[in-house]
């Protein structure tokens, strides 16, 4: 039964397809797993044990009746609590929602249910995804599997902390401004920011304004292509949907691509000053292995900056309008972090903002001439590996002894960048430290719409390594 949590979703769905496992013993399973997880990391807000062993033999008779129907059908997945569920409570992490139920699903995890997955938990989120560091008053702190007094990273650092525990092969995350990818590295997970509109987000009030993406939390590049291409597709709700009818990801996770003669840029720094050495070392390794599969590399030196000063007054002002009504009514219940940062969006004027909007108009066009003459791009995806779970937001990050700026700046300025300019970004399993954490993840971006393409060279990359079968203990 413990084999099972260990399987990737791609092999559960053959498995429970064949008949050689039923959904009922898969979900058990899953279940055991996430009880322990939950003890060890207090990663789920919500763990809806028994509604899910109802679905799975509900599913189970379906299996044996010749109807089930869904490339994920009877895979266990965890939705990270920002993601409406119905009938499920989501709480958005906050006190304020403590109680809520929604009446529908999310267009993302209503497509995951259609395809047959089995919805069995809420994962931990800060308080409406506020932080890279997941905490909240309501549910307390996360803690990282490969050494608790670590940080998963955040805001999805429940979903990352499950999928590498077995609690669940697939988590779904969010991505504001490396919500996915930051503790996807921070647990030696793959995840991925699709290139805007590929996944619609129907919740979000500010669509036209978007920096957040909806996305998969995996083990294996397959099984997030898989569960990327079941959530994607044009949806109403999302203007940058339309038209976002992307064909083959599941198809590209599945087959490495051969990257021989793939001109692949590569950056140590995005506008940060330091990186931890083993973080780079093992950059360097992921950079050596993509040329040993043929790649070209081209360093990319070109002047580069901190983005934090763009996504800084578009996402703290979207944060003092939205949550205006939460915070007076809450007060100090409220996390005092993201009371800072509202504060800090209050600050901002209306000039301010506008022209960090235009920023983020410059900033796309330097990303996209970058792929006139590339095919990818490679960069660390953290620039140092999970930091202490006490971490405070307010002071210096400390990289190699020494000062690196703040959390944002100085911890994931790879990640920022391409929230705001909606080019797709993978981060990926490149090692370990000598203290056996995880070392930073390497991330591969690519061109607009280019998500197969992604997808496949970084099959090609997982392919030439090991991680994906290491787990924490």
């Amino acid at each position: 039964m413990s084999d099972l949590t260990q399987k990737p979703a791609t092999e559960l769905a053959a498995l429970i397809k064949a008949r050689t496992v039923s959904p009922v013993e898969v979900m058990e399973a899953v279940l055991g797993a996430a009880e322990a997880t939950q003890v060890a990391c207090n990663a789920f807000i919500t763990l809806d044990g028994e509604r899910a062993m109802d679905t799975a033999r509900t599913q189970e008779s379906a299996l044996m009746q010749g109807t089930a129907d869904g490339v994920l059908f009877g895979v266990p997945v965890s939705v990270k609590d920002l993601c409406n569920t119905k009938d499920l409570r989501t709480t958005f992490g906050s006190l304020y929602y403590k109680d809520n139920i929604p009446a529908a699903d999310c267009v993302a995890v209503a497509r995951l249910r259609d395809a047959g997955a089995n919805i069995f938990a809420k994962t931990t989120t800060p308080e409406f995804g506020h932080k890279p560091l997941t905490e909240a008053p309501l549910y307390g702190r996360t803690l990282n599997p490969w050494d608790r007094t670590r940080t998963t990273g955040g805001s999805s650092g429940g979903g990352a902390a499950a999928v590498a525990t077995g609690a669940g092969p697939l988590g779904v995350g969010t991505d504001g401004g490396g919500s996915t990818r930051i503790p996807a590295a921070a647990c030696g997970l793959v995840g991925v920011k699709q290139s805007l509109g590929v996944v619609p987000h129907d919740q979000t009030p500010d669509v036209f304004g978007l920096l957040a993406y909806v996305g998969p939390i995996a083990r294996t590049v397959a099984d997030a292509a898989l569960m990327l291409d079941v959530m994607a597709g044009p949806h109403a709700s999302d203007p940058h949907s339309l038209g976002r009818d992307l064909q083959g990801l599941a198809e590209a996770g599945a087959l490495p691509m051969d990257i021989k003669g793939k001109r692949i840029g590569w950056r140590t720094r995005m506008g940060n000053e330091r990186v931890d050495p083993e973080t780079e070392a093992a950059f360097k390794i992921s950079l050596g292995v993509l040329e040993s599969l043929g790649a070209e590399l081209v360093k990319r030196d070109d002047p580069f900056e901190n983005t934090l000063p763009v996504w800084g007054p578009l996402t703290f002002s979207i944060w003092a309008t939205r949550f205006a009504d939460v915070e007076q009514k809450l007060g100090d219940q409220m996390s005092d972090t993201l009371r800072r940062w509202m504060g800090e969006g209050r600050s901002f004027g209306a000039t301010e903002v506008q022209s960090a909007m235009e920023a983020r108009t410059r900033l796309f066009r330097q990303v996209q001439s970058w792929f006139q003459d590339l095919d990818f791009l490679a960069t660390p995806t953290l620039a140092a590996p999970a930091l202490p779970a006490d971490q405070n937001p307010f002071e210096p990050v400390m990289i190699d002894g020494g000062d690196a700026g703040g959390l944002r700046d100085g911890w994931y300025p790879y990640t920022h960048p391409f929230n705001l300019t909606g080019h797709p970004a993978v981060t990926l399993p490149n090692g370990f430290t000598d203290a056996g954490l995880p070392t930073g993840g390497l991330q591969l971006v690519g061109p607009w719409l280019s998500d197969a393409d992604l997808l496949a060279a970084s099959a090609a990359y997982e392919s030439a390594q090991n991680w994906t079968n290491r787990r924490p203990n």
